[in-house]
This record gives structure tokens, sequence and C-alpha cells, in this order.
């Protein structure tokens, strides 16, 4: 049986940060990803915010600056958004992510892929698949976490359903984010249309049980946008926690991480940043823990971990106070455009 210090289910942003970080002071680490290679079968839009590329490196030939917003009422009425210090990130997500891996094998990570997370139990050591043991166990297994059920976490009941076309020959022609609200095609989110690398990004999400259209919301796009040369070069979707974080995260020496344990704005729908941050502050915490005898990590997580409450309250009304109509009335009202801009170029506080 193969023994590690800590054994990370999943190679997300989250696993990769943490192991990363594990690896960087000196502990044993070993990821399991069911992914035959990093970067494939990609779920997110890898849509990155300022202050996560002001915290970490961002390889620039692997992302697109994106400064404005363009924000749609249902009947197509627009404001104009922006801020002087703030920008996003459009990125190559699945380069990205093999960057992120090779960071991590780097800095000392043991990472083997295909090979899922199968089953977890507590005995004086954590089992993990009948072949691998370990003191530490993470779950950044993403937001229906195998970890989480195996040991009696929280688990995340609320979702967003995402859907993305990445297209070639769609010129935007700026460095526009554009996004629709629509509460019939995007119920309690949005669509968007944003420059990525080589590409232009095209997508929407839904609050489950809807489930987003991506082709009508094409459709309804095309007085808009000219999409008569553009070709679907990819395809991806995925579950979007929208939740909040879930309790209990942590039992004994199991820690959920990222998606797993819940800590997506459920606002903004945003996790990557949450992911890395979070993932290399457990990684941190766990080193110290073990070399040093400070705190169990779950104890400092129970602390720090954002809770989203306000942002909470944020979806609610959104969800259940803002039909289409209200939506074409009120978009270009001043009070309703200082929101749309806090909510957009606001440095995005993680808690």
């Amino acid at each position: 049986m193969q023994h590690s210090d800590i054994i990370i289910a999943g190679g997300g942003f989250a696993g990769l940060a943490c192991a990363k970080s594990l690896a960087q002071a000196g502990i044993g680490v070993t990821l399991l990803e069911r992914k035959k290679a990093p970067g494939i079968g990609m779920h997110t839009t890898g849509i990155i915010v300022g202050e996560c590329a002001e915290e970490f490196s961002m390889p620039t030939h692997l992302t697109r600056k994106i400064t404005d917003v363009r924000l749609y009422a249902p009947n197509f009425k627009f404001v104009d958004l922006k801020a002087d210090d703030y920008f996003f990130l459009t990125t190559d997500t699945p380069g990205l992510m093999r960057h992120l891996s090779d960071e991590a094998i780097k800095a000392g990570a043991n990472i083997i892929y295909d090979t899922p997370y199968e089953s977890g139990e507590q005995h004086d050591d954590i089992i993990v698949n009948g072949q691998f043991s370990c003191r530490f166990l993470i779950g950044a297994d993403g937001p229906r976490s195998k970890v989480a059920d195996d040991f009696e976490l929280g688990q995340n009941t609320k979702f967003l359903l995402g859907a993305e076309a990445e297209y070639d020959g769609l010129h935007t022609g700026d460095h526009s984010f554009y996004c629709f609200l629509d509460q019939k095609l995007a119920y309690g989110y949005l669509g968007w249309v944003i420059p990525g690398v080589g590409v232009t990004q095209v997508g929407l999400a839904q609050r489950m049980p809807r489930r987003p259209d991506i082709d009508a919301f094409v459709a309804r796009m095309d007085g808009i946008f000219d999409f008569s040369r553009a070709k679907v070069v990819a395809r991806r979707g995925g579950l979007i926690p929208c939740g909040g974080l879930v309790q209990p995260f942590a039992r004994n020496n199991v820690i959920l991480l990222g998606d797993a344990a819940g800590i997506v704005s459920p606002l903004t729908a945003g996790g990557i940043h949450t992911a890395l941050h979070y993932g290399k502050i457990l990684g941190e915490t766990l080193a110290d823990h073990i070399k040093h005898g400070a705190k169990h990590p779950a104890s400092l997580l129970a602390h720090i971990y954002p809770r989203f409450y306000l942002k909470q309250g944020l979806r609610m009304a959104y969800e259940r106070l803002a039909p289409n109509w209200l939506l074409d009335t009120i978009l270009t009202n001043p009070l309703f455009t200082r929101v749309a801009n806090t909510v957009f170029f606001k440095r995005k506080w993680l808690k």
C-alpha cells in the first residue's frame, strides 16, 4: 500500500493549488485525478477576476485582458460599465490547467492521472481506493463530492447549470464582456459573450432544475453578433454550486475544498479565485500542523472559509423579485447602474 501524508481527490484549481503549496513545504502529497491528462474535459468558463490574477501569476500567452462590461436587459437596452483599476482575464483554460499541473509536479507533488477517487475509509490512517493510505484526505472532487458522501460531510444541494460554446470566426471587435439578463433563458443568472484566447466564448447558466438552451440563446443574440461565419470548436458545461458553504466541511482529518466545499460565490458564480486562494492556504496550514504541531487546519478554515450571507440574499432577491419586465424598466436607472457596477467591478471580497 502506498502511503502519503496527504491525498487530494481531484485535480482542478483547488486541488492543484493545495498540492503545490504542500509540496513546496516539503510535505508528501499525492493527487488522484480521474482525467487522463490535465486540461481535458473542462467544465469551467475559465474567467478570472482581477484580484485573482494579481495574487497568482498567470502566463500572459494563456490569458486575454477584458476591461469593460456591456450589460443588456431582456429588451436589449444596455448600459456600459467600466472601472479604471479593474479587469477580467479570459483564459486558455486547458493550457492553464496544464501549467498549474506542471507547477505542482515541479514543486514535488505526485499527481496520478486516470485514477479517480473511488472510496475512502477511516482507520488508524485513511485508506483510499484500497491501495493508498494517508493522514489527511482533501476532497477537491467537485460539486457532487464522493469524499463528502463517504465521510458524511455536507453536500451541495443548490446549483446553477452552465453551458458554453467556443466559436471561431465570431468577432466582437473590442475588449468587452457582454452580459445578458433574461429570466426566461438564464433564470437566476445571465448569458454572456466574451472574447477568449483565440476564440469567442458564448454561454449561459440557469438555476436548476431549469436547463440552459445555448442554441436558443445564440438565436436570440443573432441580431447583435454575426454568427453566419462562426463555427463551434468546443463545448463544455457543468454544475456550479450556489448554496454557499456546506456543513460540516470537515470531519477528523478529512477536509473539503473548492466546489466540494461550496466556496463559490452564489451571486457571481465565481469559484476560481476561492479555489486557488483557499487551496494555497489549506496547503500552508496543513504543513504547519504536520511539521510544527500548529492547530488543526479545519479550525482555521472554520473562521476564514466564506459564508456568502449577503450574496445569498442578493441571489434570492434576483431570482424571486426581478422578472424580465422589471429588468427592462430598471436597467438604465442610475441606482441600478451603480449596483451593477459594484457587482462587476468592486474588488471581490472572499467572504
